[in-house]
């Protein structure tokens, strides 16, 4: 039960974690919120390092760093499939495959239910799909390249659960460091090669302009705002959506350690109710009838799986 609990604490704040990274994502890029996001994070768990303790050894570095890698990688294809759409069918999709690849592997491995566990976990499969499902009468059938990206997605976050599965049971959050530090990294460095390229690109067309000016007075080129300006916006929300985030990997990790991996990826996957209920609350967001219904069975399939 405890498991259980953790999982659906995890989920929820992974989906609180994705409404405030939402926010921050239009008014600053998404690659800028997941680069604040993956930092924040990662000052949350050093912060916890002394109170969780953990012991370093390379099993846990090296795996926390692979699934940073396939986290970073996840959210850009993620984002990538989301921005062309349709969402009401890509998201839920992405959040079916994202359970069912380590609910896959756990069956493989030798995990065992009884037959009330897989009732409910196929009634939380049907949750995710419903509570992830908004009807939009204009929505488009999705393209086989956003189906290709949400099914990549959901695959690396499933990925990224199996292999914090496989992270020794002493190692406290040392792995999670170990997969923010990547991240943070990778996005970062994505963002400051994209600068400099456009940076060149800036150039080129300065030079451009002045070669075709040629004989006529120097212009002065406009002064730009400061750096810190393109990422202030939203920087406030980005941090709180990473903190989120980093919390709730601490929660998943927590639930992997003491439960199974099978049931984990399942709860887990339910994020998107955190998203809608804060949505419903704070933007005044409308819940359909439809999503009310998955949010019912995601708490009746938690309920059935704490008594297994």
């Amino acid at each position: 039960m405890f498991s259980v609990l953790l999982g659906l604490t995890g989920a929820l704040v992974y989906g609180a974690a994705d409404f405030f990274g939402g926010i921050a994502a239009k008014r600053i890029s998404a690659l800028k919120v997941t680069a604040i996001g993956a930092a924040s994070g990662l000052v949350l768990l050093l912060l916890l390092l002394p109170l969780t303790g953990g012991t370093w050894s390379v099993q846990a570095v090296t795996l926390g760093a692979l699934s940073g890698i396939s986290g970073a990688l996840a959210i850009s294809l993620l984002y990538a499939c989301l921005a062309i759409g349709p969402m009401s069918i890509l998201s839920p999709l992405t959040a079916v495959i994202s359970a069912m690849v380590p609910l896959t592997a756990g069956v493989l491995r030798g995990d065992r239910l009884p037959p009330l566990g897989y009732l409910a976990l196929g009634l939380a499969l049907l949750a995710v799909v419903l509570v992830g499902f908004v009807p939009d009468r204009k929505a488009v059938r999705p393209s086989a390249k956003a189906l290709g990206m949400a099914v990549g997605a959901g695959a690396l976050i499933g990925v990224f659960l199996i292999v914090i599965d496989l992270t020794p049971s002493d190692s406290g959050v040392v792995p999670l460091i170990a997969n923010r530090t990547v991240n943070a990294t990778l996005m970062f460095a994505t963002i400051g090669v994209l600068a400099l390229l456009a940076s060149r690109r800036t150039r080129r067309a300065d030079a451009a302009v002045r070669v075709d000016a040629a004989g006529q007075s120097p212009t002065t080129p406009a002064s730009t705002p400061g750096r810190l300006a393109h990422w202030s916006p939203g920087l406030r929300l980005a941090i709180v959506g990473g903190t989120l985030d980093a919390t709730a990997n601490v929660l998943i990790l927590l639930g992997l350690r003491a439960g199974d991996l099978s049931i984990m990826a399942v709860l887990t996957a339910m994020y998107p109710a955190g998203t809608i209920i804060l949505a419903a609350v704070l933007l005044k967001e409308r819940i359909t009838p439809t999503q009310g219904i998955g949010l019912v069975l995601a708490l009746a399939a938690a309920a059935m799986l704490a008594l297994i």
